[in-house]
């Protein structure tokens, strides 16, 4: 039996235990023991200078109401994304960081940025008009693209073993770009509200609430399509070039939009039908074809496994598409309960990682600790079944 054509990959096998991986293991457990302390002092901080801005800006009042108006929208967004990453579904803590990123990291970054390329329009130009145009098509794509998409970059870099290509980087993208015009939205409704009352806060509820709430997780999803494609990638120019080519087309995507919101009138409305709303359904169709070739990936790299006997076809079948898995967690709850259920999404999950793994070695693209990550999700897989079948899996 082969496994494509690298030998290196022929066939899992057992990994030996280290006699340091004990101490290796207590390290990483203190440098990830760090890094969320730094995490989460830094979100506390940006936190706090947000709210301070808001409060002397806007006051308690008017902020809390654009808070509770900004969060309706991510009732649409977010449960977008995570539909998009139901087949190999990323760990709820990276998800968060990723929302709050944008939502403080971002937006604080961003912000900073935009004043300060104002006030210098503002001296170069002595027009407060142009200033404000210049910032808004030359200033604001280039850093608030750069401060959402540094997330998804990061993300790849932390996280190489498990970074598994175009979905992962839309997700990614996705809710940090979530996060960020949550924030924006803040800002936008509590100065309506502030300058022109409660018809004012409507018609800003209803241009960024209803009409554009995927606006920036548009413009940012092309930055993670592009270290998606990066993540699979066997050539250094790929790796390279895909993301910066992907946020040159978000940076141009959002300059186009913010060009057409500060023309305004007659020209707003028809770039929002000529142009936007094509590449609104242009992106609800990659959503919906990015997950459906997921679930054609997985089937196709599990099928090697059922071949040398780690799973049976039938289980490739199920794994392959959300109704089967959906039915799968049904009957091991009928005949289990909890456990069982527990048990099957373990199967499902690490049967995902797995078959993304085995795509980005035949690629080319897996790391150095590929083949012991494989034996791991075998071993994982195989413990998984037990808990909802009772018996061991059959090894070929």
């Amino acid at each position: 039996m082969t496994w494509g054509h690298d030998q290196r990959y022929a066939v899992p096998a057992p990994v030996p235990a280290g006699s340091g991986r004990h101490r290796a293991s207590s390290r990483a457990t203190v440098r990830r023991w760090l890094l969320g302390g730094v995490i989460v002092v830094g979100f506390l901080l940006a936190a706090v200078v947000l709210a301070v801005y808001y409060g002397a800006t806007l006051g308690p009042v008017t902020t809390l109401l654009a808070i509770l108006l900004a969060a309706i929208p991510l009732g649409i967004v977010i449960p977008t994304f995570l539909w998009l990453d139901r087949f190999e579904a990323e760990p709820t803590k990276y998800l968060v960081v990723a929302f709050l990123w944008g939502a403080l990291v971002a937006a604080l970054v961003s912000g900073v940025f935009n004043t300060g390329a104002n006030i210098a329009f503002q001296s170069a130009t002595g027009r407060t008009d142009d200033a404000l145009l210049a910032t808004a098509i030359f200033s604001a794509p280039l850093v608030e693209e750069a401060s959402k998409g540094l997330l998804v970059l990061l993300v790849w870099w932390i996280r190489k073993r498990e970074f598994d290509g175009i979905i992962d980087g839309m997700v990614y993208a996705g809710l940090v770009a979530a996060g960020f015009a949550f924030t924006e939205n803040i800002q936008y409704l509590g100065m309506a509200y502030a300058d022109g009352g409660d018809q004012a806060l409507t018609g800003t509820f209803i241009a960024r609430g209803l009409f554009t709430p995927f606006a920036h997780p548009m413009f940012t999803v092309l930055t993670g399509i592009g270290v998606g494609i990066a993540a699979t990638a066997r050539s250094r120019a790929v790796r390279v070039l895909a993301p910066i080519g992907g946020y040159l087309l978000a940076v141009s995507a959002h300059a186009m939009w913010n060009l057409a919101a500060v023309t305004g009138g007659s020209g707003m409305v028809a770039v929002y039908l000529l142009v936007e709303l094509p590449i609104f359904l242009a992106f609800v169709g990659l959503v919906v074809w990015a997950r459906r070739r997921e679930g054609r990936l997985i089937g196709h790299y599990l099928s090697q496994y059922a071949d040398a006997g780690w799973l049976a076809p039938g289980e490739v079948q199920m794994l392959a598409t959300m109704g089967g898995r959906r039915a799968a967690r049904v009957w091991a709850k009928s005949i289990g309960g909890g456990p069982a259920l527990g048990a099957m999404r373990s199967f499902q999950d690490n049967a995902s990682e797995l078959a993304l793994l085995r795509a980005r070695m035949q690629h080319s693209a897996a790391d150095a600790q590929a083949l012991q990550t494989e034996r791991e999700l075998l071993d994982a897989l195989t413990a998984a079944r037990q808990g909802f079948m009772g018996q061991p899996a059959r090894l070929g």
